[in-house]
């Protein structure tokens, strides 16, 4: 089984991916766009304060290829 989805906010999630390498391309209404150097990008919702659905926060993870230990 794969490990529970953290429970994070958008900006939480943000500052993540930040330290991973992953800088906010653009921004539109709501959700802030990122990429890596190789060209990987993922959407981060935010949603002033709240906590981000744990599908989402698994999506979020799959598509940056990272896990759960990194969001904490």
């Amino acid at each position: 089984m794969t490990p529970r989805a953290p429970r994070v906010t958008g900006a939480q999630a943000l500052r993540v991916l930040q330290s991973h390498g992953f800088r906010n391309v653009r921004q539109r209404e709501s959700h802030c766009i990122l990429r890596n150097a190789t060209g990987v990008r993922v959407t981060v919702p935010m949603h002033s304060g709240k906590t981000l659905h744990p599908k989402v926060t698994a999506s979020i993870m799959r598509d940056a290829d990272l896990t759960a230990n990194d969001f904490e």
